[in-house]
């Protein structure tokens, strides 16, 4: 009980940087683009995370090594891809469209008939989100978010692999690292990095800070005391938080069923995580 009590507001508190982060990195968009937006953060990240955390890089064994590659990589196709999708459709949108990803992974992992009640209500609710009479569908950005969140449910898997091997600490930063090699070559290419400014470079370290290097810790803390169905359905709430933080910041309303797809994402989420509960009481 303890080790769950830690871990859940530690993913909430995960959930809340990584949206609020989201909001700041969107208003980048018009200066230094998506990519450009992404790569400042996984970098920026990468750099505050070594500084900290220190990793005793000699001592990893090959498998570490290969772990930290393969969760380092899915960071960055996750992250790269995610804010491409937010750059064409609105936050609280992506957000609940990506978590299928996630809403799969809990799928596969369950074995009870209420999990699956649970996860299929969260599915309704991700169908009920997506705009159908419109006639402004962004398909690719839609499409971007549900690729998004398949590597979502990848970062879970290798994250809780990671975690059982290592420290945590020392498993996101090495992670970050590869996340940036993967990511540097996107950003040369894109070139609008090289619009950068001393205010956008703030603001950039903001979202390093907010986006990446807490949130990530935070969860790799998580992923090592709960179980990856369990965190998996907990990242529900994270339509909310974006859906508010997209309100807040950046003035994207949703209507009143996409709400409504929000709250039966949310219901999915309590429903499995106070039946986990009592399971394992």
């Amino acid at each position: 009980m303890k080790k769950s009590n830690v871990a859940i507001p530690a993913t909430l508190l995960a959930i809340i940087c990584v949206q609020g982060g989201a909001s700041i990195a969107k208003q980048l968009f018009p200066a230094i683009g998506a990519i450009g937006t992404v790569s400042l953060r996984i970098v920026l990240s990468a750099v505050l995370l070594t500084l900290i955390n220190r990793p005793k890089f000699l001592q990893f064994t090959k498998q570490k090594w290969k772990y930290c590659a393969l969760y380092g990589i899915g960071l960055a196709a996750m992250n790269l891809i995610f804010y491409m999708a937010i750059q064409r459709i609105p936050l609280g949108l992506a957000v609940t469209v990506e978590f299928a990803g996630p809403l799969f992974l809990a799928l596969a992992l369950s074995r009870k008939l209420l999990d699956v009640v649970w996860a299929l209500l969260a599915c309704v609710g991700i169908l009920l989100i997506v705009p159908w009479q419109s006639n402004n569908i962004d398909l690719l950005g839609l499409g971007l978010a549900f690729l998004a969140g398949m590597f979502w449910a990848g970062y879970i898997v290798m994250g809780g692999k990671v975690a059982k091997i290592m420290d945590g600490k020392d498993a996101v930063t090495t992670g970050m690292l590869f996340a940036s090699l993967v990511i540097i070559p996107f950003t040369i290419w894109d070139g609008a990095v090289f619009n950068l400014t001393p205010t956008l470079f703030i603001k950039g370290l903001g979202v390093a800070i907010l986006s990446s290097a807490l949130p990530f810790s935070l969860e790799m803390m998580a992923l090592k005391k709960l179980p990856a169905k369990t965190f998996s359905i907990l990242m529900s709430l994270e339509p909310a938080f974006a859906a508010f933080s997209g309100l807040l910041f950046l003035s994207e309303s949703l209507t009143f069923l996409q709400w409504i797809s929000i709250a039966c994402v949310i219901a999915a989420s309590i429903g499995t995580t106070v039946f986990s509960k009592t399971s394992v009481e």
